[in-house]
């Protein structure tokens, strides 16, 4: 759809194009100076979470030897790394293992359900990617490509229940709603908003007629501090209506079919629909089987646009949440609902990303909230934990192939140095920001720094 504002003088109503939205004159007209392409290392992130909490027994530190109240309930499958096995849940992963870095001490200190480390206290209360945008700018200069987002199933599938993702995951905390990440199709709407459903000639007509409206207030401008910043958004006005990078990007239809059916993991859709959970459970582990291929798909064609960090909310209300409560499934129950989809979409994004020499330029991370406790319940299901959590990483600059640190034999403790959020969020900041550049800039928020004063996880 295509909008103009008949208020010619209000800079927050200029215009609403390819589903946008009427977006901040700051974000519209933000770009790169030669300061800030100093700051950066050109690399994006794909941070995977997993709402809920995953177990670290059923996933990449299986326990098959520790005492019955302990011990792994699925079974476990052994890595292309020498003597790393992992739940059997995991099997493409297990082939890919020698692609990954797999931490075993990552403690969240966190066990209640919320959505750290993406948001919360150790984050200063922002999505991560608002601080990479408040370096990056919020916007890529002549696309209006955002430089964050986040994606929820709805952004593939229009019928999924709504998102619950038990927190803000466009929070910013001490930086501008400017830099709040864009939220593809999260009403449902957006997504259609951005397809212009125009004849050829009324399309060329309405473009035309924006480019003389727009010009019209160019020549208000003249004369005005503003006119660069009008003609900045002129250029993205324009990128937008013919379609450019966002849309693009959103547009699954047009990625390779044969990598689309790669990515999908609508199979591992459960034909019995998990009766043991109760009834409105049940459509999330099927919409989480849907959408999270797809979604991983999308994000790396975001990546590939120019945005810098996607976060991909593929936990749906707590999928990985495996009390066997009546609510939610029990460990083997709920490792068959979502740790095969899961397995097949990452997977699927590792040997997507190396076959189009991406591996080194996005670093992805998978992990949740949580971990599981290592004493099993009585039902079968293990209970919020935070003393030790999966962390799976891959790409990013890093060597791989390496488990770094170690757990304890009943699986509930760091036995090495414990690693925590503060760590992987340093992590991030260091693999797309240049951290001593950063230091010496005008301008940017000390708080950034700050974060990045944390020793990064020990990778390679």
């Amino acid at each position: 759809m295509l909008r103009i504002s008949d208020d010619t003088c209000n800079r927050r109503q200029l215009l609403t194009i390819g589903g946008l939205g009427a977006l901040s004159w700051s974000r519209l007209v933000s770009s790169l100076s030669a300061e800030q392409r100093r700051l950066l290392t050109g690399r994006s992130v794909i941070f995977l979470f997993q709402q809920g909490g995953p177990s670290q027994h059923e996933t990449f530190d299986p326990k098959p030897d520790a005492p019955e109240a302990n011990r792994t309930l699925t079974g476990t499958i052994g890595t292309a790394l020498p003597g790393v096995r992992f739940g059997d849940a995991l099997p493409q992963l297990a082939k890919l293992a020698d692609q990954l870095n797999i931490v075993r001490s990552y403690q969240t200190n966190n066990a209640g359900h919320n959505i750290r480390p993406l948001v919360g206290p150790e984050s200063l209360e922002a999505n991560i990617g608002a601080h990479y945008a408040r370096v990056a700018g919020a916007t890529r200069p002549g696309t209006g490509m955002p430089t964050t987002a986040v994606l929820y199933p709805r952004a593939v599938d229009a019928d999924t229940p709504r998102p619950e993702a038990r927190g803000d995951l466009r929070a910013t905390g001490p930086h501008g709603s400017a830099y709040a990440p864009f939220v593809p199709g999260s009403g449902g709407q957006l997504q259609s908003d951005m397809e212009l459903h125009l004849s050829r000639e009324r399309f060329l007509n309405d473009r035309q007629a924006l480019l003389r409206r727009l010009d019209g207030m160019r020549r208000q401008a003249e004369g005005s501090a503003s006119l660069q910043a009008f003609d900045a958004i002129r250029e993205q006005s324009v990128e937008l209506l013919l379609g450019g990078g966002v849309s693009r990007a959103l547009d699954l239809s047009l990625e390779d079919p044969r990598t689309v059916a790669r990515y999908d993991t609508a199979p591992f859709v459960a034909p019995h629909g998990w009766r043991r959970a109760n009834r409105g459970q049940r459509g999330y582990y099927t919409a989480n089987a849907k959408s999270i291929g797809k979604l991983l798909l999308m994000a790396r064609r975001l990546c590939e646009a120019g945005c810098g960090f996607v976060t991909v909310h593929a936990g749906y209300a707590g999928v990985w949440d495996m009390h066997a409560d009546g609510n939610n499934l029990n460990m083997v129950d709920g490792m068959q609902a979502v740790g095969y989809s899961f397995d097949h979409a990452v997977a699927a994004l590792i040997e997507d990303l190396a076959a189009r020499g991406m591996t080194d330029r996005v670093l992805l991370v998978a992990s949740g909230e949580m971990g599981r406790t290592p004493r099993v319940n009585q039902r079968g299901g293990r209970d919020h934990w935070s003393r030790l959590a999966p962390l799976l990483l891959h790409g990013g600059g890093y060597q791989l192939g390496h488990v770094i640190g170690s757990s304890s034999k009943d699986g509930g403790e760091p036995s090495s140095d414990p690693l925590g959020p503060e760590r992987l969020i340093s992590t991030i900041l260091h693999t797309q920001i240049n951290i001593p550049e950063l230091r010496l800039a005008a301008g940017i928020p000390p708080q950034i720094g700050q974060l990045a004063q944390h020793p990064p996880l020990p990778l390679v």
